[in-house]
């Protein structure tokens, strides 16, 4: 997956981005790392279908041929661009984190953009219509005006 180019000003210096954060009851969200591999991967697989009708036109991903090998350089990426603070990619997960229910993705706006942050998620293909999808629908726009340094998200695909 491709992440746009962040712009200098797009996060204030000094802040810190959260690193847990509680959805449900035994659901909650933290950044991705490169072990989660043997979540996602099977997480996005089984998702492919309705992922690539969702991201694969902007991002090109999940492709078909997608290996776990492949999976875990992507979530590697997804990691260092975090702790550089470039773009952030949240695993929504299930209390033991043996599971993983979706993701959240926040990145840097395109110059065209009249907003401060491109945001999205998804669940996985079980999960759609239910309780978690409702909750992240609801949830994401307040939590990034909340506890982030944005005040005009674009929320989108």
């Amino acid at each position: 997956m491709t992440s746009p180019t962040p712009s200098a000003s797009w996060l204030p210096p000094g802040f810190t981005h959260p690193t847990r954060v509680e959805l449900l009851d035994d659901v909650h969200l933290r950044p991705i790392r490169g072990d989660d591999v043997t979540i996602d991967y099977p997480a996005v697989m089984g998702s492919r279908k309705r992922l690539w009708a969702k991201y694969g036109e902007a991002w090109g991903w999940p492709p078909a041929t997608m290996t776990e090998e492949q999976d875990r350089m992507d979530l590697e990426h997804h990691e260092r661009e975090i702790l550089a603070h470039e773009t952030f990619n949240y695993a929504v997960l299930n209390a033991d984190e043996s599971r993983l229910l979706g993701s959240v993705y926040l990145d840097p706006p395109r110059p065209r953009d009249d907003g401060d942050v491109i945001v999205s998620w998804r669940v996985t293909d079980e999960l759609a219509g239910g309780p978690i999808e409702r909750a992240l629908d609801t949830f994401v726009a307040h939590w990034i005006t909340d506890a982030w340094p944005f005040k005009r998200p674009i929320l989108g695909p």
